[in-house]
């Protein structure tokens, strides 16, 4: 039988992978993405998404509290709920992902941008100007919501993280490292250019997974520190509620994350893609 008639015979089941090219590393520095206007467009959506993240899940926050407050009527089964706030968050990266990843990629998160950054998808400068954009856009975001929410923001904490009572400084960092770390593998392998050519039978739509990993981590870690895992989100509605215990242990909330993004980083890398392996030269001998 020749191999023609056996290729015919094969399952139909078997799915033939695409090929794929991993897109060569980027620059650690790029003098040349500055001078274009696409850089700056980028600019724009992250500071645009990470202030409508803001606004909107801070709001949620601030809405729960005031709806459970016994002054006002409420208990605790009133309101969204911890379920509804998680919805909220992971949601809202769903759709913000959603519409900004073709123009910035949608990171809308300095420890996500950090993660990328260390697997050399983007470039030093983009990763710096990102950052700065996604800070002062959840400023701005917290700042709407004060501004709309005056009476009832500083009453009910400002949406800011704080660690909560009975948990020491090691369990909250350890909570934010760990939260971000399952966010930055979500985001590395759902945007994997080998994965997805290799089940490219599978349709996965990359910001659904990434707004499901934001939500299940928010249920895990909301009683722990308010689930940070997005500096940005954290130094936002600290910046606007700037009272002290919201500045206590604001560390937690930038250590943590870029940890979380790091570890994240180098297992998708160099354990999962054997990037270290690749480096080292294959081991297997060729005839």
């Amino acid at each position: 039988m020749t191999k023609d008639v056996e290729s015919h015979m094969e399952p139909a089941t078997e799915f033939s992978a695409k090929d794929y090219h991993d897109p060569p590393p980027a620059p650690l520095i790029d003098f040349v993405e500055i001078r274009s206007w696409s850089f700056y467009r980028a600019l724009i959506a992250e500071f645009i998404a990470t202030l409508l993240f803001l606004y909107i899940t801070v709001l949620t926050v601030i809405g729960y509290k005031s709806q459970i407050d016994p002054a006002h009527g409420g208990d605790d089964c009133d309101g969204v709920g911890i379920l509804g706030i998680a919805w909220a968050f992971g949601g809202m990266i769903f759709i913000l992902v959603y519409c900004t990843a073709g123009v910035s990629g949608g990171h809308i998160n300095p420890a996500v941008t950090f993660g990328l950054f260390l697997g050399r998808k983007v470039s030093l400068i983009r990763a710096l100007l990102y950052m700065v954009a996604q800070c002062l856009g959840a400023i701005c975001g917290v700042g709407l919501v004060k501004a709309f929410q005056k009476s009832y923001y500083n009453h009910y904490g400002g949406g800011a993280n704080e660690l909560a009572p009975g948990y020491s400084k090691g369990v909250g960092l350890g909570a934010e490292i760990i939260g971000t770390f399952v966010l930055v593998y979500t985001v590395f392998s759902a945007t994997d250019p080998k994965r997805n050519a290799r089940d490219s039978h599978v349709p996965v739509l990359a910001p659904l997974p990434i707004g499901f990993a934001v939500f299940m981590v928010h249920l895990a870690t909301i009683p722990i520190t308010g689930t940070g895992i997005n500096p940005a989100r954290s130094f936002g509605a600290a910046v606007i509620y700037n009272k002290d215990k919201a500045w206590d242990d604001h560390w937690i909330f930038w250590v943590g994350p870029f940890i979380g993004a790091a570890i994240a980083a180098f297992y998708h890398q160099y354990i999962l893609r054997a990037g270290a392996i690749k480096a080292l030269g294959s081991f297997r001998s060729n005839a």
